[in-house]
């Protein structure tokens, strides 16, 4: 939210289930890991966290954004994790360790990346109004 919270919300009953004082700005998108436990955040202020659902907790906070992290999804098979940001950089980092693994600089800043369904491409959309396929193979 703009307000700089996660809130988890319960559909059936319509109740807020947990609430996090996550950012020091606006959130600008979350992602779930595909095994539901954990919820990946980012935000204007640059940084990423990972949280644990069942604990209540940060994991983590990721580093290495200089501009508004705007973009973050978990590979399909959970182990990655792709960030992008207005400083045109794609992040991916291990989500067991919340090391950074590999960078790829863009042309301009990123509005959204997106895995493909085996986990070795991002696709990511550019504020230039292209897309690129980035392959993690090579």
């Amino acid at each position: 939210s703009q307000d700089r919270t996660v809130k988890i919300w319960d559909i059936r009953s319509q109740r807020l289930i947990q609430h996090y004082d996550a950012h020091s700005a606006e959130v600008n998108e979350i992602d779930f890991h595909p095994n539901g436990r954990y919820l990946l955040s980012s935000s204007n202020d640059s940084t990423l966290k990972s949280w644990d659902l069942r604990q209540g907790h940060i994991l983590y906070t990721l580093y290495g954004h200089e501009g508004a992290s705007t973009s973050a999804a978990f590979s399909p098979c959970g182990d990655y994790l792709a960030t992008g940001s207005f400083d045109k950089n794609l992040h991916i980092w291990s989500v067991k360790t919340g090391k950074h693994l590999k960078t790829h600089k863009g042309e301009s800043g990123i509005f959204e990346v997106c895995w493909n369904k085996d986990g070795n491409q991002v696709a990511v959309c550019y504020s230039n109004s292209t897309i690129n396929i980035v392959d993690f193979r090579k």
